[in-house]
């Protein structure tokens, strides 16, 4: 377990290398829809939120009461903390449970970023990016980060998974948000069977429509049952995939590209109506 623990970082980096190489390969040679911001200032920008991120988490995890997933899943174990250190299940059914119960979990975190007015505030970084691609997945502001970082600590605690359940999962969550985001065609018929079980990019660029009802529908990373067992899910766009317009409708100038104003914006005054009610928003 420690091996794990110690070395998770190096996994963890290892496959987010691999699969988004994988993934721009995949935008280079089949493209699904044509660019409307410059590539490099976006990548930029995605990339440098994501090392700020990254090393906020590390400085968590580094902390005098380390802040980490796997961390506090070790720790539970060792305390005898969590639904699951309290039973004798087979390590094949309690990693199965953890997987299911932690992709709902980020799903519901999901739903609340949208719902909740000061969440979305912060998440709002997120969807402010005018193009979709395996980049965007990264763009999430350094808050909600350490946000995320929180609500996965007290998960783990609560429910008791396997170190190498969190790091399995930990891994799985972010391939699937490369996947999911990258702007890449995948048949549509193929799309239509990969869906009924994981989210695809034609499943997810929907969430990133200006229209306020596509962008609060279809949360999930990576399992596509949540957002149909909760009637969240919305096939496609009113628009068509290459019509849609992605972004924020009050944002479709320049400014999404660019690092400061990209960090500064969570702390930038919002229109009445988006203040008042997260349901009045872009």
């Amino acid at each position: 377990m420690s091996f794990i623990v110690d070395n998770e970082p190096v996994f963890r980096l290892a496959a987010f290398g691999a699969i988004l190489a994988i993934m721009i390969g995949l935008e280079t040679a089949v493209p699904r829809r044509k660019r409307v911001a410059s590539r490099l200032r976006r990548w930029i920008t995605n990339l440098s939120i994501t090392a700020l991120g990254a090393v906020l988490a590390r400085v968590m995890a580094l902390a005098t009461v380390p802040l980490a997933a796997t961390l506090a899943a070790a720790w539970a174990a060792s305390h005898n903390i969590g639904f699951l250190n309290a039973v004798e299940w087979p390590l094949w059914l309690e990693t199965a449970i953890s997987l299911a119960f932690l992709d709902f979990a980020i799903w519901f975190q999901h739903l609340l970023s949208h719902r909740v007015a000061v969440l979305w505030r912060i998440h709002r970084v997120h969807h402010a990016d005018r193009d979709f691609d395996a980049t965007t997945a990264l763009r999430f502001h350094p808050i909600e980060i350490g946000l995320s970082i929180l609500y996965k600590v007290a998960l783990a605690l609560a429910l008791g998974p396997t170190v190498f359940a969190v790091v399995l999962f930990e891994v799985a969550l972010n391939g699937f948000a490369l996947f999911n985001h990258a702007n890449f065609a995948i048949p549509t018929g193929l799309d239509r069977w990969i869906r009924r079980l994981v989210v695809t990019p034609d499943f997810h660029r929907v969430h990133h429509s200006v229209h306020r009802d596509e962008h609060d529908s279809n949360y999930g990373f990576s399992l596509a049952i949540w957002d149909r067992l909760f009637r969240t899910y919305r096939a496609q766009p009113r628009e068509g995939h290459d019509e849609m317009t992605i972004g924020l409708g009050r944002h479709q100038s320049a400014e999404p590209t660019q690092l400061g104003w990209t960090l500064l914006f969570p702390f930038l005054r919002a229109p009445p109506a988006e203040r008042s009610s997260p349901k009045e928003r872009d």
